[in-house]
């Protein structure tokens, strides 16, 4: 290779004269006592001003690795860079210069008419006792009937009748609004936390989460696999939390604890409006409380951050968990205008109205602003990690197969 380029590459990242000089003096300047080495605790910071942004997770996992004995040689540093800069288009300094109009600006338009096209998928699961109105938050949330229960021919249908064992039971949707079509699949789980003895009661809903990624590995490593794998892991799981008590149940922190790992988990308190709202501000503080203690990770999880803007949008929303929510699906009139609320005797409870309730900001959250991200931490870190659990375990079964065919 060209003395022009860095033979150490990886990912197939191939550093240009620009971008070697660009690493160079960037480490001239910090190695002040020109050793050809700098301390490791200096890489994060210098890192982070060539690319124009934090080092990830994954890049300090690097980092740590080629680190030895608290400092970092150059080699190592232009090895760091190239990780870097193979999972990421955001290299600052080291862009390439355009000079002049090329086009590449209309790639967002075409990803946007073919994605619309194609249309979109999103996949939610409803947790929690009955009697907490998750059927009627989902439909006010799409403002639709599209719940399993509100689907049933009756109220008086035996489905709704509480089963003796947790039961997992889906139903899908197609909805559209100006232009967009989004297919919708809800998953509830009658029958969870309603028994005297509840059990194991969260090992239905683990199993069913487990085999809605089988069923994509299954699709993925097809010879002749589809050509839009049909997607039905769940992207997000809203447990609900029941307005008594003094916080968190033994119940909730089980099931938390066993699935914050496998699946999105925004927890949430139904009923909010039986409430006061000191009494709610008390009890959001002893369920932060609880779930910090018993080390429960829910969405959005600070170490999936990659850049200052997800860090200052996902800190509000980690503010504002878990939300106290009123879900209603009736409409009122209030000063000529249609809103949806829940008329109480002390008056009338909007539902979208920020001074009531924080059901805006779950919505908000779930549609408008994190739905994407919901989708692509279920499939880059959810089920990344069944998928590398499922084939490696396969891996050793193979091996030690071969091994006995041998002998």
């Amino acid at each position: 290779m060209s003395q022009n380029y860095f033979p150490h590459q990886r990912n197939g990242t191939v550093l240009s004269d620009a971008q070697y000089q660009a690493l160079r003096t960037a480490f001239r300047e910090v190695d002040e006592e020109k050793q050809g080495a700098i301390d490791s605790s200096l890489v994060p910071n210098l890192v982070g001003k060539l690319l124009g942004r934090q080092v990830t997770r994954n890049n300090n996992l690097i980092f740590y690795n080629t680190t030895k004995n608290g400092v970092v040689k150059f080699s190592d540093f232009v090895a760091i860079m190239s990780e870097a800069m193979a999972e990421t288009t955001n290299w600052g300094r080291l862009q390439t210069e355009v000079k002049g109009y090329v086009g590449i600006d209309t790639i967002q338009e075409q990803i946007r008419k073919k994605a619309l096209k194609r249309g979109f998928e999103f996949n939610i699961m409803v947790v929690g006792s009955s009697g907490l109105g998750k059927s009627t938050l989902v439909n006010t949330l799409f403002k639709a009937k599209v719940s399993r229960r509100s689907c049933l021919q009756s109220e008086k249908d035996p489905a709704v009748i509480i089963p003796k064992t947790v039961e997992v039971q889906s139903i899908s949707h197609v909805i559209e609004e100006n232009g967009v079509r989004l297919k919708l699949t809800v998953t509830d789980t009658p029958g969870f936390g309603d028994h005297i003895n509840n059990e194991n009661c969260w090992l239905p809903i683990l199993e069913y989460i487990n085999e809605q990624y089988e069923k994509y590995l299954s699709e993925e490593i097809n010879v002749s696999r589809k050509k839009q794998i049909p997607d039905s892991r769940v992207h997000v799981c809203l447990y609900f939390i029941a307005p008594t008590g003094h916080g968190l149940k033994p119940l909730d922190i089980e099931f938390m604890k066993r699935l914050d790992k496998v699946v999105n988990v925004v927890p949430i308190i139904a009923k909010a409006d039986t409430l006061t709202i000191e009494e709610r501000e008390h009890f959001k503080a002893r369920i932060k409380q609880a779930l910090n203690e018993a080390g429960i990770s829910t969405y959005p999880m600070k170490e999936l951050e990659t850049d200052e803007e997800d860090e200052n949008i996902n800190s509000r929303i980690r503010d504002q968990m878990p939300f106290a929510v009123v879900g209603s699906d009736k409409s009122h009139q209030v000063d000529g205008k249609e809103v949806l609320g829940r008329l109480t005797n002390w008056g009338l409870i909007e539902v979208e109205n920020h001074n009531h309730c924080e059901f805006s900001n779950l919505r908000d959250m779930l549609i408008r602003t994190h739905m994407q991200d919901l989708k692509d931490v279920t499939h880059c870190i959810h089920y990344e990690n069944f998928r590398f659990e499922r084939l490696n375990a396969r891996r050793k079964i193979d091996k030690g197969e071969d091994q006995e065919s041998r002998c």
